[in-house]
């Protein structure tokens, strides 16, 4: 019997994660096996099953993370396809539990689905949430192809000239990405230096940060949350190619438009 057998909230939750795996496989986000999606979920975690035992190996993290003491993570399974989670979230992803010391994890359910091969950089950024006092409890990494196509530009990667190009096409995307897009220069998938480099761009203060040349890395309060400030951004990407395609360079918002929107909806400056 599934875990997620007579627990509703537990259930709505990894099921909101295969809601939006669909989402991105229908989009063209998550070719083959790409993309990563972990959700704490420690808070819909019961005693009956902090009592399960584990039905894998204890494995290392390969990093301490103080703050992840005792938490609880659904994740997506390495070499899984998002097309195949949004099917069977628990066929192809897992809750796995971090250990006392903080620095293993061990898999307690339904399936010993190993986790994404991202999952240092993912529990590095929620032990970093965590330790902040943030609400966040989800992380998404996918491959927009209009913002990474985007991110070849040089002139792009340069501190918040993508922000402001994005938020200038359509007002909705400075209403729901008030923080903009981070940017992390190029580094091995998966390395704890593209880790630390995400935490150093999310304490700067953004929600969403572009890996260059690969994709994007969201946090936010739920997993819809991150996927849609991602889906917004990427609109705004649409919109400025497409006006390149019909012969010219997009005017975009003024900055005392953009300004006049930070007023009204009680932004960050």
């Amino acid at each position: 019997m599934s875990i997620l057998y007579n627990r509703p909230d537990l259930a709505k939750q990894v099921n909101d994660v295969a809601e939006v795996a669909g989402y991105l496989w229908t989009k063209g986000w998550a070719e083959r096996n790409g993309g990563n999606i972990t959700v704490n979920v420690t808070e819909h975690i019961d005693d009956e099953i902090r009592k399960m035992p584990a039905i894998g190996p204890v494995t290392p993290i390969g990093m301490t993370l103080p703050n992840l003491k005792g938490t609880y993570f659904y994740c997506k399974g390495t070499n899984r396809r998002m097309r195949d989670l949004a099917r069977w979230p628990m066929d192809n992803g897992s809750i796995i539990r971090i250990t006392d010391d903080c620095a293993h994890y061990e898999i307690i359910a339904d399936n010993l689905v190993k986790p994404t091969s991202e999952l240092p950089s993912h529990l590095a950024v929620h032990n970093y949430l965590i330790g902040k006092g943030s609400n966040y409890k989800a992380s998404v990494h996918t491959h927009p192809i209009e913002l990474v196509a985007m991110s070849h530009n040089p002139e792009f990667l340069k501190k918040d000239v993508l922000t402001n190009i994005l938020w200038s096409m359509i007002p909705e995307t400075k209403a729901f990405c008030p923080r903009g897009l981070g940017i992390v220069p190029y580094m091995l998938p998966s390395s704890n230096e593209l880790a630390e480099a995400t935490i150093k761009a999310i304490d700067d203060d953004y929600d969403v940060v572009m890996w260059e040349k690969h994709g994007v890395f969201a946090v936010g309060p739920d997993v819809m949350e991150a996927f849609d400030m991602i889906d917004t951004l990427t609109k705004s990407a649409i919109i400025y190619r497409d006006a390149l395609s019909m012969g010219f360079v997009p005017d975009g918002m003024s900055q005392e438009q953009m300004k006049e929107i930070s007023t009204v909806f009680n932004l960050p400056k």
